[in-house]
């Protein structure tokens, strides 16, 4: 197996989340356990109001963005794809297609199952150019068998 996935994918999956949950969740937690009229000059229950909204609102964003983010492992004939708490393999014949997106400092992939998978029909991760080109060139047969579409 080889990675072709980013080492950026544990971070951005697993620990900023966390660190996002645990920080503001406890900090939102503390304010309405806070019995005071005024913070600074905003009064105290639109402030916890607003608190409560921006932390829901920021885990929510983590959730459909961030953390839908897999871990994704090649081989000659398989994909492998892993929360890093389960790995399941899919053959090349179960793609449909492979799109690619530059967003800035990454390059977010999407693979487009046939099927629906273990983890849905789409898998997306975030993808180290370095290590697919190095994969591809050991396996120069394995670039004909992946439909890639680079936007």
């Amino acid at each position: 197996m080889h990675r072709i996935s980013s080492n950026w994918t544990l971070f951005l999956k697993i620990f900023l989340p966390t660190f996002w949950m645990v920080f503001f969740g406890a900090l939102t937690i503390g304010l309405w356990m806070v019995n005071t009229p005024y913070f600074g000059n905003i009064p105290a229950m639109p402030f916890k109001l607003g608190m409560t909204v921006f932390f829901l609102a920021g885990t929510a964003g983590l959730y459909f963005t961030l953390m839908q983010l897999l871990r994704v492992d090649l081989d000659e004939k398989h994909l492998f794809v892993s929360n890093y708490f389960k790995t399941y393999r899919y053959p090349f014949t179960d793609i449909e297609n492979i799109v690619e997106r530059d967003i800035g400092f990454f390059h977010l992939v999407r693979i487009q199952l046939k099927g629906k998978g273990r983890f849905g029909s789409r898998i997306s991760f975030l993808l180290d150019d370095s290590m697919l080109r190095a994969f591809l060139q050991k396996h120069p047969e394995t670039a004909a068998q992946l439909p890639f579409v680079r936007k």
